[in-house]
């Protein structure tokens, strides 16, 4: 029989790139571009909660330093309007005010015997309390009680009382045979009372202190001793140097709190600076000048010159930090 012819099958062409390509509209590209909007969802809960942080920190800070820096340029007495005097308050700061002068002297030794009698005394407690077996939460709270309760103007008035004329340290002082007549009465002891109420308050920086030795690795100082190492020079070649991190951190931070003293030197002085403006602060006198002599503007000036200072002093103890601060995982160490 004849064949019947058959119709020849077309041959299998190859998918065109558009073919190929998926569609601008399909479904791997929605899934691209809905991931955009699940992401905004995912972000709304964060600013929702974070929304509270974001309202303070701009109301009660931002707007605040907005308003001083430019009350700063006026002469402002809580009053009246302010007036814009231009730069009158910041030239008047370094050229006729010797108080301010004073003021500044003295925040400066402050600064210069109260943090590194802290630091001092917090390291030593740490180092103590590391080797403490029996009892040493006991005493880790004990000292730390001190910088929960040293800044309130109850234990400053206290601190008052117990250096006056008559107080507690001057009787027990006489018994020895040293009549110093009250150390707050005094301009050369004045300054001294409120630095050890600061040293007093050591707690803070010693449970940091602390934190850090429990990190110092063992080894270190197996290896010390079996190179004939006593304990002082474990401490100067091991310790310190691993410990040289939280050591700065201490530092900056109780510098920065040095320069803000306020509420020793207010109650140690009746809020005068006395005796002969031997504990007038900084902090002290820019109350005085904002809050007594309503000088608002003036105020306004110093605190914006005191935010600049304690930023050139940070900004030096970072550039300093080089040569001194060890970091573990750094090269070539």
């Amino acid at each position: 029989m004849p064949r019947t012819p058959t119709t020849p099958r077309p041959a299998a062409t190859a998918p065109s790139a558009e073919s190929a390509s998926p569609s601008r509209t399909g479904p791997g590209s929605r899934s691209r571009n809905s991931g955009r909007p699940h992401r905004r969802e995912r972000q709304g809960p964060a600013w929702v909660f974070l929304s509270p942080w974001v309202l303070g920190a701009s109301v009660l800070t931002l707007l605040p330093m907005a308003v001083s820096l430019y009350l700063s340029f006026t002469d402002y007495n809580l009053f009246d309007p302010p007036s814009w005097i231009g730069l009158r308050n910041y030239v008047q700061m370094f050229t006729e005010d010797p108080r301010l002068l004073r003021s500044v002297g003295n925040t400066l030794l402050y600064v210069l015997i109260a943090v590194p009698l802290q630091l001092a005394l917090a390291l030593a407690a740490a180092v103590a309390l590391r080797s403490m077996g029996r009892g040493k939460d006991f005493y880790r709270s004990a000292f730390y009680a001190p910088s929960l309760l040293g800044a309130s103007m109850s234990i400053a008035l206290v601190w008052r009382a117990l250096f006056n004329d008559g107080g507690t340290v001057d009787n027990v002082l006489s018994t020895f045979g040293v009549h110093t007549g009250g150390w707050v009465t005094r301009p050369g002891w004045a300054l001294l009372t409120v630095a050890l109420l600061t040293v007093w308050q050591f707690g803070a920086p010693m449970v940091i202190f602390l934190a850090g030795l429990q990190q110092i690795p063992g080894e270190l100082y197996e290896a010390a001793a079996v190179d004939g190492a006593g304990r002082w020079r474990q401490f100067v070649s091991v310790t310190l140097p691993m410990l040289s991190p939280v050591l700065f951190f201490n530092l900056v931070l109780q510098t920065i709190q040095a320069f803000q003293v306020f509420t020793p030197a207010f109650a140690v002085s009746g809020g005068r600076g006395g005796p002969a403006d031997s504990t007038l602060f900084y902090t002290l006198y820019l109350y005085d000048r904002g809050f007594t002599a309503s000088h608002m503007g003036y105020a306004s000036a110093m605190a914006w010159v005191l935010l600049l200072a304690i930023g050139i002093v940070t900004a030096v103890l970072f550039r300093t930090s080089r040569s001194w601060v060890f970091y573990a995982n750094e090269e070539g160490h």
